[in-house]
């Protein structure tokens, strides 16, 4: 299976940077406008520790091995188990070090499986991966989320958000309404999209509208995360700091979505080189590939 690993890694760029600029917030006030950045070193969260895991199973294998991913995740998260996992996912990954098959596990989580938004916080770099299949990219998405997020509306984010970052990788150019069109005409019926249709009748100067009636991952669900992350992307596309410190304005779970505007938005335009220097460095097997294909 063929996928683009080049537009995978500028993704998954932004969404890092992403991660850790909205991470800053929760212990600091929003800045008054973009130009200004918090001091020190960003640190990244659980949203791009699992990112890295997807990338690395698509540079690996070119595609979605569910338990394969569940023993990347697993690893990752025995290394550096304080990166902000939630409770739920805390006890997969702990199953799934024995190798528990993430199928049953997942879907028995919860009594039905989750339908938090962990799905959709890494997820940019497959859609990114996968710009050029649309259905390969949706297979794909689902089968990434379906590892913790079992429930209809885990799986239906997580696809949302592969769709808008494979649309805006494959034409930059696309317009919000657009891509926000095209998202759901390949979505099948949930909540998610439902909250994405609502999404498109905002008008790009309500925010704060948008932010109340479509919720900024409070709830951390994907159903209160994913619609108004899409409605971000769709009107503050302008600059990645633009669309990052409109996001955070929304208020809510801020590193997440920073994260899942932040995977999108960088397949659009270029994540600032002061941005990427604040930030907590990715290992370094992976830090090669970014430095080589995106940085120079």
């Amino acid at each position: 299976m063929k996928g683009n690993i080049e537009r995978a890694l500028k993704s998954l760029v932004g969404l890092w940077v992403g991660d850790a600029y909205g991470e800053q917030f929760f212990a600091r006030p929003i800045p008054e406008c973009e130009s200004v950045i918090p001091a020190g070193t960003w640190k990244y969260t659980d949203d791009t520790c699992m990112a890295l895991s997807i990338v690395e199973e698509l540079m690996t294998s070119g595609e979605i091995r569910q338990q394969s991913l569940a023993q990347r995740f697993a690893e990752r998260y025995s290394k550096e188990p304080a990166r902000g996992y939630g409770a739920g996912v805390r006890t997969l990954l702990e199953k799934y070090r024995d190798n528990l098959d993430c199928n049953y596990e997942a879907r028995n989580l919860f009594g039905g499986g989750s339908y938090g938004n962990g799905a959709a916080m890494r997820v940019a770099p497959l859609g990114a991966f996968y710009c050029d299949d649309i259905e390969s990219l949706i297979r794909e998405a689902e089968k990434s989320a379906a590892v913790t997020h079992a429930h209809a509306e885990g799986r239906a984010g997580a696809i949302a958000i592969a769709l808008a970052t494979g649309f805006v990788s494959a034409n930059p150019a696309i317009s919000g309404q657009e891509m926000l069109r095209k998202i759901v005409s390949h979505m099948e019926l949930s909540k998610v999209r439902q909250q994405i249709e609502y999404a498109m009748d905002i008008p790009a100067q309500d925010l704060e509208r948008a932010a109340m009636d479509l919720g900024t991952g409070r709830k951390v669900t994907a159903q209160d995360t994913v619609p108004f992350c899409l409605w971000i992307v769709a009107n503050y596309r302008e600059s990645y700091e633009s669309a990052l410190w409109n996001t955070l304005r929304g208020g809510g779970d801020l590193d997440t979505t920073c994260a899942i505007v932040g995977g999108i938005v960088s397949c659009r335009h270029k994540v600032p080189e002061r941005w990427i220097a604040s930030c907590e460095r990715l290992p370094a097997e992976i830090m090669k590939y970014i430095e080589k294909i995106t940085l120079n």
